[in-house]
């Protein structure tokens, strides 16, 4: 046979498996949902090799140049991409009280307590963005040549992004490109476990033990030996799941009973709890099991040249911390959505401002109690206006280069076009992260005892919204008040 001949063959039959395998991946099993929750899990796509597709694509000399060549066979991929969050960092406008226009939520726009925003640090903070050369407000979102294919789909564990979210110095693209694959934990967690700044800081269920985790840290990722896209199935590009800290709404969410049951436990004691409980509660009994997380951010004492720096206590260019491993989560009642702190709504520096206050109480037949890291901070805000401020942080004129509190404020509120009164103080902030990761074994969860009976409880019940314990006082726990 001519070499032509086979090479016209094989690409064949590479485009061929190329179209089906999202097909395949996705074939429906069925509208009735399996009691069996192996049989709910979604397949995996055939693996198609791309090396010989690519053998004559390059060299590619930058991010884009690779991008190109992907789209002459996925020509909606970069599309579909685009009209993600992944890619937008940025919601559909939200009609919300207190605001005269629709207002957007998102990393684009908005500040957390963590490294506040993204908005005048774009170069730093867009590294961990799906798309190349993120540097300024300018950047052209419109440019599919701009969407990282790579960032997703490398095998190789060589792929690592750089600043504004272009490859890193000295990354082999071709070798990369011709190893692409459906993505795996280490794709998704080298964003996800780094977010906040390093490894484990934000989410303290995310971490990049993870990677490979023990079955005592995570029974689906560890003994099972899950993808992130079992639980977060992925259609158009678009990944299920979503975080309270960039949305105001309940869609796209995943739930443990997208594969198993409601009706599981044998005990029917345990199951009456499931209208008032989540899955989470109980087999996620702690966070931060290996790796410590931050549980608390002081802005106020950066650029202190007088305190020793150390890792996970004090950094003159971010000021001081609180780190935790093994930490008990938080309980607060939730229904799947939150309110939203938006930059510049007036604030009470006299009190705890909420950035992402998860919504639901007793009387919610929609909320159940959760767990939560809740992560606290303090951080810099207007005395003259009352609401939080967006620091420049990176680059010319920037805190962390010069350590001038008053003109980094100044920047940023250029940046974000918010007045600024040359008056600032630092005041203290919560935000909510749902523990969702690290589920144990069945035998790891919690027992009874943990939040009934006579030792002390981790549930605070009052806070709750009941009388006392439900035990003490008669009432069927899934009773409300």
């Amino acid at each position: 046979m001519k070499k032509s001949n086979l090479t016209w063959i094989v690409g064949a039959i590479a485009t061929l498996v190329i179209i089906l395998a999202p097909v395949i991946y996705f074939l429906p099993k069925g509208d009735k949902r399996s009691d069996d929750p192996w049989q709910n899990l979604p397949l995996h796509p055939v693996h198609t090799a791309h090396a010989a597709i690519l053998e004559d694509r390059g060299p590619f000399e930058t991010g884009q140049d690779v991008t190109k060549a992907c789209l002459e066979c996925h020509e909606n991929s970069a599309s579909e991409m685009m009209a993600t969050a992944h890619w937008t960092w940025e919601s559909e406008p939200y009609d919300i009280e207190g605001h005269d226009e629709p207002v957007t939520i998102g990393k684009k726009n908005q500040i957390n307590n963590f490294c506040i925003g993204v908005q005048g640090n774009w170069s730093s903070c867009t590294s961990c963005h799906a798309g190349y050369g993120w540097d300024s407000a300018d950047f052209d979102f419109d440019n599919e040549e701009n969407v990282d294919c790579l960032v997703c789909h490398d095998t190789t564990g060589t792929y690592v992004k750089s600043t504004a979210g272009n490859p890193a110095e000295g990354v082999d693209l071709m070798d990369v490109a011709k190893n692409v694959g459906i993505p795996g934990r280490e794709n998704c967690g080298g964003c996800h476990f780094k977010g906040g700044g390093g490894n484990a800081v934000k989410h303290g269920d995310l971490d990049e033990t993870l990677y490979f985790p023990p079955d005592r840290v995570d029974v689906h990722m560890g003994e099972h030996d899950f993808l992130c896209t079992d639980c977060h199935r992925t259609e158009a590009h678009l990944v299920s799941g979503r975080s309270i800290s960039v949305s105001l709404d309940s869609k796209n969410q995943i739930a443990c009973t997208d594969c198993h049951t409601e009706e599981l436990h044998e005990d029917e004691r345990i199951n009456v709890h499931l209208a008032s409980v989540a899955c989470q509660t109980c087999h996620i009994p702690s966070a931060a099991t290996r790796d410590a997380t931050k549980m608390y951010w002081d802005w106020s004492t950066a650029g202190n040249d007088d305190i020793e720096e150390s890792t996970h206590e004090y950094l003159k260019i971010k000021g001081s911390f609180v780190y935790e491993d093994d930490f008990v989560p938080e309980y607060r009642w939730y229904n799947g959505t939150a309110d939203r702190y938006i930059l510049g709504d007036v604030m009470n520096p006299e009190e705890v401002t909420s950035i992402n206050l998860p919504l639901g109480d007793i009387n919610d037949e929609t909320a159940k109690i959760f767990p939560f890291k809740v992560h606290r901070g303090k951080q810099p805000y207007d005395t003259v206006y009352n609401y939080f401020l967006q620091p420049k942080t990176v680059g010319e004129g920037g805190f962390w280069t010069e350590f001038d509190w008053d003109l980094a404020l100044r920047l940023g509120s250029e940046i974000t076009g918010m007045e600024y009164s040359g008056e600032y103080g630092f005041a203290n902030t919560e935000m909510f992260w749902p523990t969702t990761h690290m589920v144990t074994s069945a035998d790891q969860a919690l027992t009874c005892g943990y939040c009934h009976g006579e030792d002390e409880s981790r549930m605070d019940w009052e806070a709750l919204g009941y009388y006392g314990d439900p035990i003490d006082w008669g009432g069927r726990f899934s009773a409300k008040r």
